[in-house]
């Protein structure tokens, strides 16, 4: 029997929701809701489109509801207010805002014998594993985190929720010195604003004060506001000709010593290069979304991050074929 999933949010990542489970035989993709108007939304697999204030009405047809909105404003409300009907999976990104989102989520989870699993993807998601194997392995360490060159979803849509902006791409790149010092072995002190420069290409609304715009872009907290940003204003054209794209990745390292006296120098080094950073983040999203449904059903509850669920959890691969082939 499939697991049958459904999306809430038809963006660049609900899209990659949909092409993702096409690669998955054990899922069903069952629907797409969104606030838009049903009709206006055509689905790139002909799957069908329903308004929001429907999902409730079909709860009893969907094993996990996968929510494709943004961490700014939309997940804060969304998946506590879901995880009270459903198996839930966001991709929740604000890193100071985890524990908070985490305690509200579980609450909602908990009471309604629902798992939810938050902060799904390549970061949070797959860098902190590779940030917790690493610390575990090397105990004598420091870990390093570069993001980039890429596209950021989340901060893209931070900026275009200000006002007087029309829309925006946001660059994470990586200060290649500090990546060099890393791989050396030298074990640097670096502040964020050290590791990464952002860079902003926005496209202002006829007669907005793009001053305005500049200044509370660079000051957002949690967003810029530790970062040297570049804000660049452009026209639409510009944007599509140039900026069209959402690639994306990075690395996350280890670097550790071992032995009496520290005499031996070791790197774990991680990376991703991804052509779209949409599609790659959906299908980590997916596998999660497998993985709630197999817990709910051992009748685990409550909210759950990428720390919480054992690799096997995400495979469509019994337990005999990963021993057999993967390990």
């Amino acid at each position: 029997m499939k697991i049958k999933i459904a999306i809430l949010g038809y963006g660049n990542l609900g899209k990659g929701i949909e092409c993702a489970a096409r690669q998955n035989d054990d899922l069903e993709l069952v629907g797409v809701f969104t606030r838009r108007e049903p009709a206006t939304v055509k689905t790139l697999t002909g799957v069908p489109v329903y308004a929001e204030s429907e999902l409730l009405s079909k709860k009893n047809e969907i094993d996990v509801l996968v929510l494709c909105g943004g961490s700014a404003t939309d997940l804060p409300i969304q998946t506590p207010q879901y995880a009270k009907h459903f198996n839930v999976v966001d991709s929740f990104d604000t890193h100071a805002k985890i524990p908070e989102h985490f305690k509200a989520v579980d609450e909602a989870a908990k009471g309604a014998g629902k798992i939810a699993m938050i902060s799904v993807g390549w970061d949070p998601g797959m860098f902190s594993l590779n940030r917790l194997y690493g610390n575990c392995i090397l105990r004598d360490g420091k870990d390093y985190t570069f993001w980039g060159k890429g596209v950021s979803q989340g901060h893209s849509d931070a900026i275009r929720r200000i006002e007087g902006v029309k829309n925006a791409k946001q660059y994470t790149v990586p200060i290649e010195e500090a990546l060099t010092s890393v791989r050396a072995g030298e074990n640097p002190e670096l502040s964020t604003r050290q590791k990464h420069t952002r860079e902003c290409y926005v496209v202002a609304k006829e007669g907005a004060d793009k001053a305005r715009i500049e200044q509370e872009i660079k000051t957002m907290p949690n967003y810029f506001a530790d970062y040297d940003t570049t804000v660049h204003f452009i026209t639409e054209e510009e944007l599509i000709r140039d900026h069209s794209g959402i690639p994306h990745g990075g690395f996350v390292l280890r670097s550790g010593k071992t032995g009496l006296q520290g005499e031996n120098k070791h790197l774990i080094e991680y990376r991703l290069q991804l052509d779209s950073n949409p599609e790659f983040t959906a299908c980590v999203l997916v596998a999660y979304a497998r993985a709630a449904y197999r817990m709910n059903q051992e009748n685990m509850t409550g909210c759950k991050t990428v720390f919480d669920v054992a690799p096997a959890y995400l495979s469509p691969l019994s337990a005999e074929e990963l021993r057999a082939n993967l390990l």
